[in-house]
């Protein structure tokens, strides 16, 4: 992964850009080379097979597609995980698609693909949605088998999800269009439907050299475990196809017929146009992190004709909450307020802070959407909570852990968009990936850490020169000083960027900010696929 840039972009313009050239390499897989080879074979490339599968001129919201990026480089690296996955949509039926890319690495299993496969699989948990695997899989990556073969968050969680969901009902379909051996095997046949494509699509327990090895059997994998043989003698596959477009053809087939599922009753109205354009959407949200902005003027340029209904306007104002649509859809939002305000008491409060009385606001708000049965979007900007005597003094930790409490029990939809910073426990109380959101997605500007680089750097270099010390090394220079202080920010800066998050899968993606509505929209609607809520129940209430 490329490290940040030690100056400060000058405009959106630079940001766009990179994001749109870090997008179009992570689309070429394993490289021209290897997308020729599949082609020579006859079959599609995994962006190939989702773009013939679903509905034209449909939006597909791509999930994880800077998943180990920057990761793995000495194994060659591993774009995008090795595997596709996202939301869209087959015969107007929205549906969450898995394709193995078996450009790279033959789509062998790194543990950040056991991540990415188990996150697709969440999310048509979550929202009750029909699945589609693409199968097309060497197995587990061998050197790195002791990271993803035997803990609950590994390669075999997956099996279970597929047994979970079919007890839930969720329709699962899978198609064998390349290699599927060991363990993987059990993915396409745990489903409700297994196709296979002739002479290209394989399946099997252990491959023709390990039968070899095993137990002296001579065999080639067409007899062992090709499509006529799991179709016609084993009855494993359900049927076999000429080729990958029929085999996709199917699958639209399946989808053209499947019931109408139940909704969960979002309310949704007709959509409008934002509050202004999204070129000026960029205009409003300063490159600077230290420069103050109006929060509640990116949010006129997120929600429909720019209408928001503020809730408790003139309190707790570090956080702002109210009601607003989003393509129609209405939403609750909780955003950071990233100017200084003044309370009626004559108190000055630092923007992206979460006070006492902010989070006393924003725990009741959150309690009135589930009351309302009202989605939540969460606008992170956010530095943390107030720090300090008088914040202690105030209650900071109980009404912090108000608003934290409020949050995590929600029974509505939660969906997080991180724009700016992203520090510390404000993370957490702004739902953080920790916290379940259906969604969660970075701008090109957002940072995640514990706390801001300069303030990290700081601390680490006092660590370190204490430990330089300690060692016997009594003079540090201020030259030595400032070397060591640049390493460690350098560091830390790269640890920052949002696609060191978006590796490793802390967001969903990095998005351009014009597509946020998008975004919010196509999770809603997912979310509107699952009728099932509990009641809404906060347990003991920090008072």
């Amino acid at each position: 992964m490329n490290s940040p840039s030690k100056t400060e972009p000058k405009d959106f313009g630079q940001l766009l850009t990179e994001l749109q050239e870090k997008y179009k390499l992570v689309k070429q897989g394993g490289g021209p080379k290897r997308i020729a080879k599949e082609h020579e074979k006859g079959k599609l490339t995994a962006r190939e097979r989702i773009d013939y599968l679903i509905d034209e001129q449909s939006d597909f919201l791509e999930i994880g597609a800077f998943a180990a990026d920057g990761m793995y480089e000495e194994e060659g690296g591993c774009p995008s995980a090795g595997v596709v996955t996202g939301i869209g949509y087959v015969r107007g039926r929205m549906c969450v698609i898995v394709a193995n890319d078996a450009t790279v690495k033959a789509g062998a299993w790194f543990p950040m693909t056991a991540k990415k496969n188990l996150r697709a699989q969440e999310v048509a948990m979550e929202n009750r949605l029909p699945i589609i695997y693409l199968v097309d899989s060497a197995g587990v990556f061998l050197p790195m088998q002791n990271e993803i073969f035997p803990d609950k968050e590994h390669f075999g969680r997956q099996f279970r999800n597929n047994a979970k969901m079919s007890s839930l009902g969720i329709v699962q379909v899978a198609a064998i269009m390349g290699s599927c051996v060991a363990g993987g095997a059990y993915l396409p046949i745990m489903s409700d439907e297994a196709m296979i494509v002739d002479k290209t699509g394989s399946i099997f327990l252990a491959g023709s050299y390990l039968v070899k090895a095993a137990i002296g059997e001579s065999v080639d994998n067409e007899t062992l475990g090709g499509a006529t043989t799991h179709c016609e003698i084993s009855g494993v596959t359900d049927n076999k196809y000429d080729s990958d477009q029929d085999c996709l053809d199917a699958i639209k087939n399946i989808f053209d017929k499947l019931g109408a599922s139940e909704n969960a009753g979002f309310d949704r109205s007709e959509p409008k146009d934002p509050g202004f354009s999204g070129e000026e959407l960029l205009k409003k949200f300063p490159l600077d992190r230290v420069k103050p902005y109006d929060m509640l003027e990116v949010i006129s340029g997120l929600v429909d004709a720019g209408e928001f209904d503020e809730y408790k306007k003139d309190y707790g104002k570090t956080l702002i909450c109210g009601t607003a649509r989003i393509d129609g859809w209405a939403v609750g939002i909780v955003a950071n307020q990233r100017k200084i305000v003044k309370t009626a008491k004559g108190e000055m409060q630092m923007g992206g802070v979460i006070y006492s009385d902010s989070a006393d606001k924003a725990a009741r708000f959150i309690m009135n959407c589930n009351q309302r049965k009202i989605p939540l979007v969460f606008l992170q900007d956010v530095s943390g909570f107030m720090v300090g005597s008088k914040a202690e003094h105030g209650g900071i930790i109980k009404d912090g852990a108000k608003m934290v409490n409020a949050m995590v029990n929600s029974v509505v939809p939660k969906f997080t968009i991180v724009l700016g910073n992203s520090y510390g426990a404000g993370n957490y109380a702004m739902c953080g990936k920790a916290y379940d959101p259906r969604l969660i997605y970075s701008w090109p500007t957002a940072q995640m850490a514990v706390m801001s680089g300069a303030s990290a750097a700081k601390t680490l270099l006092q660590i370190k020169v204490s430990s330089l010390k300690k060692a016997g090394k009594q003079e540090i220079t201020p030259e030595e000083e400032k070397e060591l202080l640049d390493e460690i920010t350098n560091k830390y800066n790269e640890e920052l960027s949002p696609y060191y998050a978006a590796a490793r899968l802390w967001v969903d993606g990095v998005i351009d900010p014009r597509e946020t509505r998008k975004v919010i929209s196509m999770g809603i609607k997912a979310a509107n696929h699952n009728p099932i809520m509990e009641r809404f129940n906060v347990g003991v209430i920090q008072t």
